[in-house]
């Protein structure tokens, strides 16, 4: 078995005793089983960012924060250092991830060493002693799977209460235990409090689960716990005891925008008169009084085009020989000689078109230098 060049520091250290077996392949890292301080446990070796197979990332690093503003900054500006920074977050990420849940009674691997992108973590195992089987790969019965439904529903409650949504949660990422269901795999959580994506994020996680239980517990279809567990945790009323119906609220609070309008014009006034902007030429005025109080503004309709209607009023055919001067009117890109044009206005009166003046001959001079007129 060829070792993972991650590996062999620790190995050196004396971090890791025994490197044992492959065990697993994933979108982010390699697992192996090793040995360290006496015990079985997992070696997590994270892939390179080139080798990674995790899409749509930035979705779930929005609202991540560094300490230092150095790095914070060259994260923002995506430059070389900024990239490096930004890869020993994501990698980190698992491991901040696991403590918090730890601390929360979630049921999480215990970690035990994060040294140069290496996670030293316990081994689940099931009732034999081997490693614990995944819950997809699994055959319930229908009290089970209704039993297994609501204990994993706890622990999402636990981690939402905790400020932490899993992002990728599925029957691939929940190993069944000797005391239960453990949930794995975290280097893609968000924070529901600056990610604008946790919501969905959240939806998504609960509907995998339920749709995989559902197979086995056909009761279970139809049922929108994710979206009453958002719900709850957006008034403040989510703990870790909710027990959840599966029927979301929705809500019929209706949005105040004249409120909203109101305060911006508000702040926008406190600005100009503290000199810190200039003021906007508006032309409807400010403020409720304008609006009739908190009553939305009626909105005004489109104004609509005005219509020109061209009517022609054709001239009788000439006598004798045609000129061959072109006609000196607006018929000569219509087609025609026209001896009147109207033009009629849905809005306005009927008018007529200027006539252009014609300039008069001058007279021409002699050969003598005196000049001629014409009459």
């Amino acid at each position: 078995m060829r070792l993972p060049e991650s590996l062999v520091p620790l190995l050196d250290q004396g971090v890791i005793e025994e490197v044992l077996r492959p065990l697993m392949a994933g979108k982010e890292a390699h697992l192996y089983l090793v040995v360290s301080q006496g015990e079985v446990r997992v070696a997590k070796v994270y892939k390179q960012a080139t080798e990674r197979s995790f899409k749509h990332r930035a979705a779930y690093t929005e609202g991540r924060r560094v300490r230092n503003t150095r790095r914070q900054r060259a994260m923002n500006k995506r430059s070389r250092y900024g990239r490096e920074q930004a890869e020993e977050v994501w990698r980190s990420a698992e491991v901040d991830a696991i403590y918090r849940l730890r601390d929360a009674g979630v049921r999480v691997p215990e970690p035990f060493d994060f040294i140069d992108g290496v996670l030293i973590m316990e081994l689940i195992a099931d009732a034999a002693g081997d490693v614990a089987p995944r819950l997809v790969d699994l055959t319930l019965t229908e009290a089970e799977a209704e039993a297994m439904h609501a204990q994993l529903l706890t622990e999402v409650v636990r981690m939402l209460c905790a400020g932490v949504v899993h992002g990728d949660l599925s029957d691939f990422n929940v190993l069944m235990g000797v005391d239960g269901p453990v949930i794995i795999d975290f280097p893609q959580v968000v924070d529901p409090a600056h990610n604008r994506n946790a919501r969905q994020l959240l939806i998504r996680d609960v509907d995998n689960l339920t749709s995989f239980l559902a197979r086995f517990a056909p009761r279970l279809r139809g049922r929108n716990y994710g979206k009453e567990m958002w719900s709850l945790y957006e008034r403040n009323k989510l703990t870790p005891d909710t027990v959840l119906s599966g029927r979301a609220r929705r809500s019929r609070r209706k949005a105040d925008t004249a409120a909203i309008i109101d305060e911006i014009a508000a702040a926008e006034r406190d600005a100009v008169r503290r000199g810190l902007a200039t003021p906007r030429n508006r032309t409807a005025p400010e403020g409720p009084s304008a609006r009739g109080g908190n009553q939305d503004p009626k909105p005004r309709a489109p104004a609509k085009p005005r219509r020109r209607v061209v009517e022609f009023t054709p001239s009788p055919p000439p006598r004798g020989r045609p000129k061959r001067t072109p006609p000196k009117s607006p018929g000569r890109e219509l087609g025609g000689d026209l001896d009147a044009l109207l033009i009629v206005e849905a809005d306005g009166p009927v008018t007529k078109p200027r006539k252009r003046r014609r300039r008069r001959r001058r007279g021409r001079r002699s050969s003598s230098g005196a000049r001629s007129t014409q009459s």
